[in-house]
């Protein structure tokens, strides 16, 4: 049993013991008015205390306080967590929060943030209770709900005016959005006026990791099955301003905040303008239209170390989705050697999988050219092969590119900063053992999607069965000795068969 049927479990054991109030003394009747749930692009910061994946987070947290300051923080809407065994939250707290934003509204003449009531919600009574205690929005979680029950609840929402966060993660979620939305009297609802928004989670609530490109792998699927106008939110994993941006950049209309927010009182205002405030970039564009075709049976295969065009096109044509081109002198495979990158510069036109450009540093020459050919085109995208973040200006991140290093610790750093992809070589130090399984275990909180080092032929299927990687980098794995730059057909060939046959 997972931990969310764990919690599913003694929440029903809570309400066949308490009632669906919990215990707590309700109004008869809602005693405010209804407040539009997200009706433009902003941030949902979140009351919360614990979490299962964190343990306590603020247990001393005052619910009518932090809501207050949410207010003033710019919160476009405040979620407020009221389950009791795991996240410490009530329907007492939740009725705190709506008594603090109809304050803010009072004392400052603002509009009060919208309140969400957020709770592994089983029944339609249930959001009548939240209708009651002032909610002017609850979360519905498509995964465990029917399909005939979540249309049930989603009939309710509209009857009493409300909203609803309608929260889907996996092809059976979508599924039911379909069914639910197209019923007559949905029609119109889902768009960008209606009463249904869409949250997906980028935190897997079976193995707690994250995955934050996971949301924009959804983003499409949801508007497909709802409409293109729908209002998707990106929900978890944002600890920073950094990554509040970039998630900013891939087209959400809203972020949940739940742990930065609650911990950080300084940085509450600065993560809601670093959203609000960003727009799209080159980068995040290449990031949006990966994320439409990253789901495939098997891992995508880049081929590195690239220094003649009929290897670029053998490799391309194998199905190869990526080919690496290095820029750094003193690496034996770069282009920027033996004339190598002006016999190949007339031809990259002729290389249709994504043409990577290598760089170690971003100051070099030849990183400099790398950069430029990007800008201009010719190439699609950089790789900062063992380059700190921080010494990367705002400029080069606007440009599409991804990171690489063979540490841990600075992948998580990595990723932290809002790096959709991060490539991992496991030939770097660490317990690699921890990219698998529970994060709560493991303590090693993202996905490691795309992995490189010491990858070959002969390994490539043990790899793939292991980790389940969305792409390998290979490189040497595919030469033959001495043969640096050169790549063998016949490895090649086989280390894609090989790559696959663990899904055939």
């Amino acid at each position: 049993m997972n931990i969310l049927d764990t919690i599913i479990e003694k929440r029903r054991a809570d309400i066949s013991r308490l009632g669906f109030d919990f215990g707590f003394s309700l109004p008869a009747r809602r005693e405010r008015a209804l407040h539009p749930f997200l009706a433009q692009k902003g941030v949902i910061l979140e009351v919360k205390r614990a979490s299962p994946s964190k343990g306590d987070i603020s247990p001393d947290l005052d619910s009518y306080a932090t809501a207050f300051s949410y207010a003033q923080s710019g919160a476009r809407a405040i979620s407020c967590l009221t389950e009791t065994n795991y996240f410490k939250g009530t329907l007492a707290d939740l009725m705190k929060v709506c008594r603090a934003v109809d304050d803010f509204e009072a004392q400052t003449g603002m509009p009060a943030p919208a309140v969400l009531r957020k709770d592994f919600l089983l029944s339609a009574d249930e959001v009548e209770v939240a209708y009651r205690a002032g909610a002017d929005a609850v979360l519905l979680i498509a995964r465990i709900l029917e399909k005939d029950l979540l249309l049930d609840m989603a009939r309710t929402v509209v009857k009493f005016g409300m909203s609803a966060l309608v929260e889907v993660r996996a092809q059976e979620d979508l599924e039911k959005l379909s069914f639910v939305f197209s019923q007559p009297d949905f029609a119109g609802l889902s768009g960008s006026k209606g009463n249904f928004v869409f949250g997906v989670n980028s935190r897997d609530l079976a193995s707690f990791k994250i995955d934050l490109l996971h949301p924009s792998m959804m983003t499409e699927k949801i508007r497909q099955a709802v409409g293109s106008d729908a209002r998707i939110v990106f929900e978890s994993g944002v600890t920073n301003t950094e990554c509040a941006a970039s998630v900013a950049a891939m087209g959400f209309s809203g972020l949940l905040l739940g742990e930065a927010a609650a911990k950080n009182p300084s940085i509450r205002k600065n993560l809601v303008d670093s959203f609000v405030n960003s727009k799209a970039t080159k980068n995040s564009e290449f990031w949006k239209n990966y994320a439409c075709s990253a789901v495939q049976a098997g891992p995508k295969i880049k081929i590195c170390g690239l220094t003649r065009l009929e290897d670029a096109v053998l490799a391309q044509n194998l199905g190869a989705a990526f080919t690496g081109f290095v820029f750094a002198d003193a690496f034996p495979r770069s282009l920027t050697k033996e004339g190598r990158l002006e016999k190949l510069l007339p031809a990259f036109s002729q290389i249709k999988a994504k043409k990577v450009a290598v760089i170690v540093d971003v100051t070099s020459s030849e990183a400099k050219k790398a950069i430029q050919l990007v800008k201009d085109g010719m190439l699609d995208l950089i790789q900062f092969h063992k380059v700190r973040y921080e010494d990367v200006s705002p400029e080069l991140l606007e440009l599409p590119h991804y990171f690489a290093t063979n540490s841990l610790e600075e992948y998580e750093k990595l990723v932290s900063k809002g790096e959709m992809r991060v490539l991992l070589d496991l030939h770097g130090d660490g317990d690699f053992s921890k990219i698998t399984g529970d994060a709560r275990s493991s303590g090693f909180v993202y996905e490691a999607k795309w992995l490189a080092g010491g990858i070959s032929p002969e390994n490539v299927a043990e790899l793939v069965q292991k980790y389940k990687p969305e792409l390998v980098d290979v490189s040497g794995g595919v030469e033959d000795k001495d043969k640096n730059g050169i790549k063998n057909e016949d490895k090649v060939k086989e280390l894609i068969k090989n790559a696959g046959a663990f899904y055939e």
